[in-house]
């Protein structure tokens, strides 16, 4: 479906609003492991028994480097989480910004386009004079 201009712009603007309403977010995911420790005679090491755990993690890439945080606590579970979830929300809205600007720039006229084609069909002249007499 083709939209105009102002409702496209618009639409952009809602979606910015929408952005910059987000609270705090990081990317990431979060992970949970168990394992077992290297004490012989631990329950861990028990048969049925799942090991230590479940740990919780908070893995991200920065600079092409991953980097895992330790989450220790429920409340920093539950936070981690929240600040996952809120990323995922500005990864979504930012594609949706990309694609209406994408749509705003496919619509909106090129400025000067009518000047330009002017100048084009002008004959072209050379500085230069004909030796010809």
């Amino acid at each position: 479906m083709i939209q105009s201009l102002p409702d496209l712009e618009q639409r952009r603007e809602v979606i910015a609003q929408r952005i910059a309403q987000l609270g705090d977010l990081r990317p990431g995911s979060i992970t949970s492991t168990s394992g077992r420790c290297g004490k012989p005679d631990c329950r861990c090491h028990q048969p049925g028994e799942p090991g230590h755990g479940p740990n919780f993690r908070l893995t991200y890439k920065v600079d092409g480097k991953t980097i895992s945080e330790a989450l220790s606590t429920p409340a920093a579970i539950q936070k981690a989480e929240r600040e996952v979830e809120e990323f995922r929300k500005f990864q979504q809205l930012t594609r949706e910004f990309l694609g209406t600007n994408a749509d705003i720039c496919r619509l909106r006229p090129v400025e000067g386009e009518a000047e330009t084609e002017r100048k084009k069909k002008r004959s072209k002249q050379s500085g230069k004079r004909s030796r010809a007499k």
